[in-house]
């Protein structure tokens, strides 16, 4: 769950004409990353982000101003970009693992069309948010959000956080220096830092032992010297994948240091911009952007400026302490022979809304949680230190790696999969105010709100929140009907909503023509029994199986419990780490207990 940022790295071998028609390719994905790139020309990131690495990067390439996450929440994202399936044509539109959706599993992910075109394939870190080593030649490390506080039997947040935020849970609910908390001798009976996947504990030293995103900076930057000293032969795609600055924004107190409470700039926020808004109307006051924010401001007595400085600050800190570990890769590359022969794509899975709207999370329809960083480094085909005007979407990143790398368009495994919905963004490189691009004048956004067709057989678009961005406009749509309008050229905060003016009657329209056009509801999926049969039962009642003894609540070990019965009975590993966080979703009022009523809200 997630925000992220990725490089995308195309090196070309000199030394042989089959590594010349064959570039190798380098992915570094961090999670839940806004644009915050502020070395480029009119940047429009933080203004006080520290971020040198991604800058000298961005000023060696084309950064794109306008690029979109087309699903801005962790794992539809992920499973989407790395796909280049919209959820919205798949059907896999929330939590489902993808490599069991009838679609995408007929499909070839990015990493493993690579691997079927003769390329070395080696990844680490969170790439997908549901890992599946066989796409992979090799595979080093599991996604890992430490270091996190642990009391000894529980994984908590971080001392410095006070209540009630610091209840919200041992994710979400934390930030802090690494410094802060005592080292834990044995993670599974003392207090302190540890690290590692939900199921095994590993204590943490933070004076000696490298983050997990350090880690896997390392690995990178040590496949990458290695494959540089090779003289020719197999081309590779290497994927990494880095956590900061997703929650728990646990770092260094250096990268705290670098931001000053009293000297931080916050956005400017309207007082009431969230009045003309929609989103409160169709989900609960539990849900986690309005839940986040308004615990937050309550935990600092309503003082909203103090608030959002504190997260701010430990925000900007995880963003300056990968963009380290971005530079850690990066220089591997420059330093090597593969520097003059490399193309670099610097990317995020979605942004993070800080505060705006009254909202403090990720999966909004507005511009900060849908925008993403997106620059391309192609020596020989972008031009460097220019920006890209036009909008562009991760589902456009797979297309552009088949075009640049000369793949085969053909990306199905068989008539159940679906083609590429993106397009090449290699016109952009080469020049990026051109107007000759194949693609559409928006990009697409979904924000997810469920299943809701208790009968089977509708349209799955109709029940989901739509978000559209042209060059000048976002238009917003409701699954209810409702529109939001705004006109970027005289208001880019989004502050007034004009989707009640009758002199944009026709703007909106045209708007909403391109956006639907881009949907094509023809493509759209129904949930079928074979994607998830027990939700197409309606005499099924899933919240009684799941409260064993009956007492009208749902703990988590019993959540736990049935989803270990439920892979053992389909044959299938269980990863606690999944049905742990989908809880933790599920948990409204994060009490440790689901009611009826939160689960049927998450199900939405």
């Amino acid at each position: 769950m997630t925000r992220i940022l990725i490089i995308l790295v195309i090196a070309v071998g000199a030394s042989s004409a089959f590594a010349k028609t064959q570039p190798n390719v380098v992915l570094i994905v961090c999670d839940d990353l806004n644009d915050y790139i502020t070395g480029i020309p009119g940047g429009a990131g933080h203004p006080q982000a520290i971020t040198p690495h991604m800058d000298r990067l961005a000023l060696s390439g084309v950064a794109f101003r306008r690029a979109y996450s087309n699903h801005p929440v962790c794992a539809p994202s992920r499973s989407s970009f790395l796909t280049g399936i919209y959820g919205h044509t798949s059907g896999n539109l929330f939590w489902s693992k993808w490599f069991q959706n009838p679609v995408l599993k007929n499909s070839r992910s990015l990493m493993d069309h690579f691997k079927q075109n003769g390329y070395f394939v080696a990844g680490s870190g969170k790439l997908m948010h549901h890992g599946k080593p066989d796409e992979w030649s090799t595979f080093k490390y599991k996604a890992d959000y430490g270091p996190q506080v642990y009391d000894g039997e529980n994984r908590v947040a971080h001392p410095s956080v006070p209540k009630p935020y610091g209840d919200i849970g041992a994710v979400d609910g934390s930030w802090g220096a690494l410094e802060d908390v005592p080292y834990a001798d044995d993670g599974n009976s003392e207090s302190g830092w540890i690290y590692g996947d939900w199921s095994k504990l590993t204590p943490f030293n933070p004076e000696t032992d490298p983050t997990p995103d350090e880690r896997n900076a390392a690995w990178a930057a040590e496949m990458i010297e290695g494959f540089a000293k090779k003289k020719a032969g197999q081309p590779f795609f290497l994927g990494v994948g880095f956590i900061r600055p997703h929650t728990p924004l646990h770092v260094s107190q250096k990268y705290f240091e670098m931001y000053p409470l009293d000297e931080l700039e916050l956005p400017t926020i309207k007082p009431g911009d969230a009045d003309d808004t929609h989103y409160r109307e169709v989900f609960d006051p539990s849900h986690k952007g309005l839940r986040y924010y308004r615990t937050l401001v309550e935990t600092y007595n309503g003082d909203e400026e103090k608030a959002l400085k504190v997260f701010t600050q430990a925000y900007l800190a995880c963003v300056t302490a990968v963009d380290e570990c971005i530079g850690t890769v990066v220089d591997a590359i420059d330093n090597s022979p593969l520097k003059d022969n490399t193309i670099v794509v610097v990317t995020s899975d979605h942004g993070w809304q800080m505060g705006q709207k009254d909202y403090l999370f990720k999966n909004s329809p507005w511009e900060e949680s849908c925008r993403i960083p997106f620059v391309v480094r192609a020596p020989g085909v972008a031009k460097p230190g220019t920006v890209a005007e036009h909008p562009v979407s991760l589902i456009d990143l797979y297309p552009t790696l088949v075009d640049l790398c000369g793949l085969p368009s053909e990306t199905r495994k068989n008539g159940s999969g679906a083609p590429l919905d993106g397009h090449s963004v290699r016109p952009f490189l080469e020049n990026p105010q051109t107007g000759e691009w194949d693609g559409p004048e928006g990009a697409l956004s979904m924000i997810y709100f469920g299943e809701k067709h208790k009968g089977g057989g509708k349209n799955l678009v109709d029940h989901q929140h739509w978000s559209y961005r042209t060059q000048r406009w976002r238009y917003i749509r409701y699954n209810d009907g409702v529109e939001e309008l705004y006109d970027h050229d005289s208001d880019p905060r989004e502050w007034n909503n004009l989707a009640g003016s009758p002199e944009l009657a026709a703007v909106k329209q045209e708007l909403k023509r391109q956006m639907f056009a881009m949907i094509d509801s023809t493509k759209i999926r129904t949930v079928s029994a074979e994607a998830a049969p027990e939700a197409q039962n309606n005499n099924w009642d899933w919240f009684n199986t799941l409260d064993a003894n009956r007492n009208k609540q749902v703990t988590k070990d019993e959540w736990l419990a049935w989803h270990k019965k439920s892979a053992a009975r389909k044959g299938k590993p269980y990863e606690e780490d999944v049905p742990s966080e989908y809880f933790e979703e599920l948990d409204g009022n994060n009490d440790g207990i689901m009611t009826r009523e939160e689960l049927e809200a998450g199900k939405r």
